[in-house]
């Protein structure tokens, strides 16, 4: 019988956590789900794409967390004429010194929020790959690293293709998650439009104060890697990604790195829920979501319809579970 890691005290991070998620239900209606996903991601370390229509508040809650965080914040509005020298900053010569010197760009900050990621051309993505897997980026030579709770939120609009540009499987294998933020149901809407038509003082961004401190973050990063989970579990993870590579339907099945993030996403998970062990529930909840942008189907699949969720959740399925 495996022995679990020491007891961890619970209380202060589940206090944290729900008041982090009162306070994203005191501006967001709904989205419970892509809430607790986005906070597993980030406390797992990594990265997030959230995509949807326009209007579905993507970005306002993108923005939102990073404001219940107390740590440096910048977003960069991707365009097609958007230049990695904006995006990473670039070597000033000064007249008084007779030295360059490094003007850093919107990138190096704690959270970085990216609007609209896909419109921007592959020069200017390739911007982002450095940063996303190694947390430090190289310029003129010299290695900038970023913060330990470097992390990027992106967003990007499913259907418009206009002006946009297809993100390279290395870039989006780079994201720990993909989260599709859906439509309002019903009674949520009606919530949405019943604070608006109270003319309900809705709380606003710049009212919003910060409920996590860095060193708040970082204790939670230690929390969850001292999540156990049993070796049965490690084995259900390895099967379910090679699901992935041996499914007639996937042309490009989930590399090992979606292995280690589907591990650390479902220890978050289990946090996140209030245990300190991992189930194989959790890792079912993560599973879809950190390997969609991972897979690319065959023609005669995406022919019959299937997209890489559905693929994806229907290979679970194939998987037993452990006892």
């Amino acid at each position: 019988m495996e022995e679990k890691n020491e007891t961890l005290d619970l209380t202060p991070f589940t206090e944290k956590v729900n008041q982090l998620k009162n306070a994203i239900g005191s501006v967001i209606v709904g989205q419970e789900r892509a809430v607790d996903l986005i906070l597993a991601a980030i406390l797992a370390r990594g990265h997030v794409l959230l995509e949807g229509v326009p209007g579905v508040a993507k970005t306002l809650l993108a923005k939102m967390i990073a404001r219940l965080i107390d740590a440096d914040f910048s977003r960069i509005q991707f365009t097609p004429d958007l230049m990695p020298s904006d995006v990473l900053g670039t070597s000033v010569f000064d007249m008084k010194t007779s030295e360059f010197r490094f003007h850093a760009g919107p990138v190096f900050a704690d959270i970085v929020l990216v609007d609209e990621v896909n419109r921007a051309p592959a020069k200017t993505q390739s911007a982002l790959f450095e940063v996303m897997e190694e947390r430090q980026a190289t310029i003129d030579g010299i290695l900038h690293p970023m913060s330990p709770v470097y992390t990027i939120l992106a967003t990007q609009n499913p259907v418009e293709q206009e002006g946009t540009y297809k993100l390279p499987e290395a870039q989006l294998d780079r994201f720990m998650m993909k989260i599709t933020i859906p439509y309002p149901s019903l009674d949520e809407e009606i919530e949405i439009l019943e604070r608006h038509d109270r003319n309900a003082r809705l709380a606003k961004l710049e009212d919003i104060n910060a409920v996590i401190s860095r060193e708040d973050l970082l204790q939670m990063f230690d929390c969850v890697e001292r999540v156990f989970i049993e070796r049965s579990l490690l084995r259900y993870i390895a099967s379910v990604v090679q699901q992935t590579r041996n499914s007639k339907a996937v042309y490009l099945g989930a590399s090992p790195r979606a292995s280690v993030a589907l591990l650390q996403s479902s220890k978050a998970m289990a946090l996140l829920q209030g245990r300190e062990f991992v189930t194989p529930e959790d890792i079912k909840t993560v599973a879809p979501f950190v390997l969609q942008h991972r897979l690319i189907l065959t023609a005669e699949a995406e022919m019959e319809g299937h997209t890489p969720l559905k693929v994806v959740q229907r290979l679970i399925e194939k998987v037993e579970v452990p006892k």
